[in-house]
């Protein structure tokens, strides 16, 4: 069995996983999410992944997984533990060098959103977070997680470049959400291919998809990890 490292995204907590992490502990999986030390605007984008690696500890078989603003310090993770296979969903890849604050302009991503907001009514981009981000999620648990939210990223991490000068040599999956508002679908189908070299896989779901199809989130994870667990075992 595998041990899963899920990485919140930005303005989040550990608790955004809560469901996937029960869905893979009834795999037989063990499961860890912690809550980044956002809220100390001092701390890095390096403090978070020794956040996460202080968590993990002398687990193994690790599959590290980074939402949203989690990719930036999923591959941080990956660079320092021996990891099967590192996931990205709905996340922000980043470039060595790249801070995220530059992010979004570097990519594009304001004119991606427009193009969609053309296309969808102004769905795409809408300042209403249950039209954005929770479309697809049961309004009692939305509102939940909007009751969770804190003040993260901090402006040390959004700030500071990325500080790798590669991407970390550990298989790599990209899962972006056919229902996102908030990254539009064809923004990651060009993006991924860009920045990673990969095809992204494709889960149906908005962008808080591990609340609105947990039981889906946990069946990919899972078929990453067995595919993981094959390659070294044949290794």
């Amino acid at each position: 069995m595998s041990t899963f490292v899920l990485i919140h995204g930005g303005g989040d907590v550990g608790w955004s996983w809560h469901l996937v992490e029960a869905e893979l502990r009834a795999r037989g999986h063990d499961v860890l999410a912690p809550d980044l030390p956002g809220d100390d605007e001092s701390k890095t984008l390096a403090d978070y992944a020794d956040a996460v690696v202080e968590a993990v500890g002398d687990k193994q078989d690790l599959v590290v997984v980074g939402h949203s603003f989690g990719a930036f310090t999923a591959p941080l993770v990956a660079d320092r533990l021996s990891v099967d296979v590192l996931v990205l969903l709905a996340g922000m890849i980043p470039s060595p060098g790249e801070s995220p604050d530059e992010w979004w302009a570097n990519t594009g991503y304001q004119s991606a959103v427009e193009e969609q907001a053309k296309r969808d009514g102004g769905l795409t981009g809408s300042a209403d977070p249950f039209v954005s981000f929770y479309h697809d999620v049961p309004r009692g648990l939305a509102e939940e997680a909007m009751g969770k939210e804190r003040d993260h990223p901090s402006r040390a991490a959004s700030a500071a470049p990325w500080p790798l000068d590669a991407w970390p040599n550990v298989p790599t999956r990209f899962v972006l959400c056919s229902e996102d508002r908030f990254f539009p679908p064809d923004f990651f189908r060009r993006l991924v291919p860009e920045r990673l070299g990969i095809v992204p896989d494709e889960i149906a779901g908005g962008h808080c998809v591990a609340l609105s199809h947990p039981k889906e989130v946990a069946d990919m994870l899972a078929g990453y990890a067995a595919a993981a667990s094959a390659t070294r075992i044949e290794q």
